[in-house]
C-alpha cells in the first residue's frame, strides 16, 4: 500500500453537469449526521449544509438561464480559518484535507468569520432527530453537540475505511474505487473525487484541463476543489 504523504485528496466539480438537482445535499446530510433543517432555522440563517447550491440567473424573461455552483469546504492549503483557530482545533494533515477536531472546538466561530467561502457551521441547538430516523445516523460520524463548528470533511471516514482495507489487502489504490458521498451520488457525474498526488487520476487529469478555476483564487488559500467552466453555446 502506498504511504498516507502520497496522497493529496482533490475534487474537481463541472459546472456543465451540474443540475442544481441537490442529490449531493441529501446525500452529505444522510452520510455525514448533518441535523435536520427546520424551517424556523432557515428564517432565522441558521440552517447546515455542508454543501450547497448556488443559483444564479442569467438574461431576460422569458430567455432566462439557471446557473447552478455547488460550494463547499475548498480544503485549502493556505486557508485562512487555520491560524486563528485558538485552540487547534482546525488544521491542515498531509493529506490535503482541511481537518475539524470536534472535541477540542470551544465554539469561538474565529474560523467561520474567518473563512472567506462561509462554507463553516455554528451549531446553535443541540441536533435532534425523531425517533423514525434515529436509527438511520451513520455510526461512523460523530454526532455533533450544540457549539461545535462543523463543515465538509470529504467524508474522511471513508478515506480512513479504505486505507485500513488497503493496508490489510497490501495493494494500492485503484483511481475512482473512493467516492465521497456527493461524489457518489451525482446523478451526471459533476463531481470527481481522487488522488491530486497520482497524474494518471482523473482527476488530476481533469484539474489540469483548459476549463479550470478555483474559487476566490486571487486571495491565495490555494483550493483542493477545482471547477470547470460552463461551456457555453454560441447563439
Amino acid at each position: 500500500m502506498s504511504e498516507k504523504n502520497e496522497f493529496k485528496w482533490g475534487m474537481v466539480v463541472d459546472t456543465d453537469r451540474c443540475t442544481g438537482c441537490q442529490a449531493c445535499v441529501i446525500a452529505c446530510q444522510a452520510e455525514n449526521n448533518v441535523s435536520l433543517n427546520t424551517e424556523d432555522r432557515f428564517h432565522q440563517r441558521r440552517a447546515i449544509e455542508w454543501i450547497r447550491i448556488e443559483r444564479y440567473w442569467e438574461g431576460e424573461y422569458p430567455n432566462v438561464k439557471a446557473k447552478f455552483l455547488p460550494v463547499l469546504c475548498q480544503h485549502c492549503e493556505n486557508a485562512p480559518c487555520e491560524p486563528v483557530c485558538p485552540v487547534f482545533a482546525t488544521y491542515h494533515n498531509n493529506e490535503g484535507l482541511n481537518v475539524q477536531v470536534y472535541n477540542r472546538c470551544v465554539g469561538t466561530r474565529y474560523c467561520a468569520n474567518n473563512d472567506p467561502y462561509q462554507v463553516r457551521f455554528f451549531n446553535f441547538w443541540e441536533p435532534q432527530w425523531p425517533k423514525t430516523l434515529e436509527n438511520q445516523l451513520n455510526p461512523d460520524v460523530t454526532v455533533r453537540t450544540r457549539g461545535i463548528m462543523e463543515k465538509c470533511t470529504f467524508c474522511v471516514q471513508r478515506i480512513s475505511r479504505k486505507q485500513r482495507e488497503l493496508k490489510n489487502e497490501g495493494r494500492d489504490l485503484v483511481d475512482g474505487e473512493l467516492k465521497p458521498a456527493c461524489v457518489q451520488t451525482c446523478p451526471t457525474d459533476a463531481l470527481v473525487f481522487g488522488n491530486l498526488k497520482d497524474p494518471k487520476s482523473k482527476v488530476a487529469k481533469m484539474a489540469k484541463g483548459s476549463r479550470h478555476y478555483r474559487l476566490l483564487e486571487s486571495l491565495g488559500t490555494e483550493p483542493n476543489v477545482i471547477y470547470l467552466k460552463k461551456v457555453e453555446e454560441n447563439v
